[in-house]
């Protein structure tokens, strides 16, 4: 009777650990998408969770696409203070290269992106993926390429900035210092 007792509580602990693990993600950050030109996905609960997150809609022939750069060394400043970044290339706006290796190619070749980047999705209308259905219905969603939102370690959109709007604009930094004082 108490072997069976602590098995059945064992399997409980270990069913769980995973929920635990991700009680502090918000469900509509809960996806596995697949990395750009990649067969491995990311689960973004499991990597992002409970962290404020900077996502950006992304095309590869837009007027924007040199915002990698600064996309890039935002990543670089903040990855360290435990904010996630991740690109969601998207042909939305009709800008988006033919083939997701031509994408990966503008992207970690010619601008040397290490930020997550995933493969393309739709980031508007009725077929837009649930994460950007989630932050147009917290905030509005993205007018065109490269619209970049702030989310909160809880999973709230803090400030979603315009195209024209730098990755590296005192609105965007200001914001994320503020995030990462609230985490550490």
């Amino acid at each position: 009777m108490l072997r069976n007792r602590i098995k059945i509580s064992i399997m409980l602990v270990t069913l769980a650990l995973p929920a635990a693990g991700l009680a502090n993600c918000p469900d509509w950050l809960n996806h596995s998408m697949k990395r750009l030109h990649s067969s491995k996905t990311v689960n973004l609960c499991e990597q992002f969770a409970g962290k404020p997150i900077v996502i950006v809609n992304t095309a590869s022939h837009c007027g924007f696409t040199p915002q990698f750069t600064a996309l890039e060394a935002m990543y670089q400043k903040y990855s360290d203070k435990g904010v996630g970044f991740i690109g969601v290339s998207s042909n939305s706006f009709f800008q988006e290269a033919s083939s997701e290796e031509k994408t990966a190619d503008v992207c970690y070749l010619n601008y040397g992106v290490s930020f997550t980047m995933l493969s393309p999705v739709d980031v508007t209308g009725h077929d837009a993926h649930p994460l950007f259905k989630e932050l147009a219905r917290q905030s509005a969603g993205p007018k065109w390429n490269f619209y970049k939102y702030v989310v909160d370690a809880d999973g709230r959109v803090a400030g979603r900035f315009s195209s024209t709007v730098k990755p590296d604009d005192p609105k965007i930094t200001g914001l994320l210092d503020q995030l990462t004082t609230q985490v550490n």
